[in-house]
């Protein structure tokens, strides 16, 4: 499509906005970016974009007062797709897409797309490093930080794309086609916008939607739920499972790391020497090498990344250790199936830090884990607190306090925890009702234990 002097209204000026109104700019459209803040909220964003030539901004004003005249509406994946202004544009004929769209429509280059509830990030980063690896240039994009829009169009543009992509992003596609998608697993999140299960679940089929003969679909055996999504595709599908041996896709065997591509196997490596931990990310490691291999990576590129991937930054992160005790980062764990994971990867005794902004998923299962556990203590925060708090003692855990704010929380775990112990912040919710995301979460925790270590020197 060609969006020469095409009116273009770009709503919610975070990291995608900004990168779709620069991009839709450069392409010579004209874009009005616009953010319910105001100018002097957004800062750096606003003064970004006020510098662009073909970009007029509206800030602190709403949505649908700028609807007239407008030929396409680029929103941010934070807004829902049935919002008033949203609905509105429709309406009037108006074309709604989402950055994610807008940049795999000005692209030729593949596609490899990730989502699923837990270990995009990590799964995503790993399919990186892996292509990496395999010579290719690479842009690591998406739902991870970096926007696809700022990639693409440019005389530099890199050979291949990894994605790590949210079920708000799979909201507004259309067209978008990856060569290999990824579904990791499904458990509730979101559910205060997605309402029911099943259309999370539709949700994120729509990352293969569009995907038909030799395109690739890596799906989870270990899920039950993501089984019988296969029946849907139009493309190849590829497994991978650490409990079973699957007929296409990766599998562990005799704690041999197998792939097994048209009736034709293979040794990758020890499962022992995958670096990250955890069976979790034995899971996650197994996701990332079908999808790197089904693209096309060697099976060298993938073991040596494999032996060599340390994890990524607020995903079980050691941070410090004050006087014997062990402060783990893993601010995003933002639902209680993640957090669940962190409890189990735990090999010493850890109070765990949980509570945050509220997106009705339930605790029931998450506390039902920790009697047993190696957590040995609960500090809890934030709008969920009081749920948690009432979960634990239902099952009969304890120790648990209440902190009434984040820096409170981190004085009252290390208080609780003795020599040899872990504190491990996995809040099981999102970030909002204290910080920006769950980025700034983990950054000030890990600001809070230098404090704390700078203290007891």
């Amino acid at each position: 499509m060609d969006w020469t002097d095409k009116k273009v209204l770009v709503v919610g000026m975070a990291r995608s906005g900004v990168a779709a109104a620069a991009l839709l700019a450069r392409l010579g459209a004209r874009v009005t970016a616009n953010d319910s803040k105001t100018a002097q909220q957004l800062e750096e964003p606003a003064k970004a974009l006020e510098k662009l030539a073909g970009v007029h901004t509206a800030f602190g004003q709403p949505a649908a007062d700028l609807l007239n005249g407008q030929e396409a509406l680029v929103i941010s994946p934070g807004i829902p797709v049935d919002a008033p202004f949203v609905t509105q544009a429709r309406e009037m004929g108006i074309e709604v897409l989402g950055e994610l769209e807008l940049g795999a429509r000005l692209t030729d280059k593949p596609i490899l797309a990730i989502t699923g509830t837990n270990g995009k990030t990590t799964t995503t980063t790993l399919v990186g490093l892996m292509m990496q690896m395999n010579g290719q240039r690479t842009g690591v994009v998406g739902n991870i930080g970096e926007p696809l829009c700022a990639h693409v169009c440019r005389p530099d543009e890199e050979d291949v794309y990894v994605a790590e992509v949210s079920s708000f992003q799979l909201e507004t596609v259309k067209s978008f086609r990856p060569s290999v998608s990824a579904i990791l697993n499904l458990t509730p999140d979101h559910l205060n916008r997605h309402y029911t299960m099943e259309n999370y679940l539709d949700v994120k089929c729509r990352i293969f939607e569009n995907q038909s003969g030799e395109d690739v679909l890596v799906l989870n055996r270990d899920d039950e739920t993501l089984r019988g999504v296969a029946q849907r595709a139009h493309c190849r599908v590829a497994w991978f499972s650490i409990r079973e041996e699957v007929d296409e896709g990766c599998f562990v065997r005799d704690g041999r790391i197998v792939v097994r591509r048209d009736g034709q196997e293979q040794v990758l490596c020890r499962a022992d020497e995958v670096r990250i931990p955890g069976p979790h990310n034995l899971s996650n490691a197994l996701a990332a090498s079908a999808c790197a291999l089904y693209a096309g990576a060697s099976p060298k590129a993938v073991r040596h990344s494999l032996a060599t991937f340390e994890g990524v930054e607020h995903r079980l992160e050691f941070v410090e250790s004050i006087r014997g005790v062990r402060f783990i980062n893993d601010s995003k764990g933002t639902n209680p199936d993640s957090t669940i994971k962190a409890v189990e990867a735990m090999t010493l005794p850890t109070v765990l830090i949980a509570g945050g902004y509220d997106k009705k998923t339930g605790f029931a299962e998450l506390m039902a884990k920790l009697p047993g556990s190696r957590i040995v203590g609960l500090v809890v925060l934030g709008q969920t607190a009081d749920e948690l708090e009432r979960d634990a003692r239902a099952v009969g855990f304890s120790p648990v306090r209440r902190a009434e704010g984040f820096r409170q929380a981190v004085l009252m775990a290390y208080e609780m925890a003795h020599t040899g112990y872990n504190v491990l912040l996995s809040p099981a919710c999102a970030s909002f009702d204290m910080f920006r995301d769950y980025e700034e979460r983990g950054r000030v925790f890990k600001d809070l234990v230098a404090e704390l270590a700078r203290g007891k020197e």
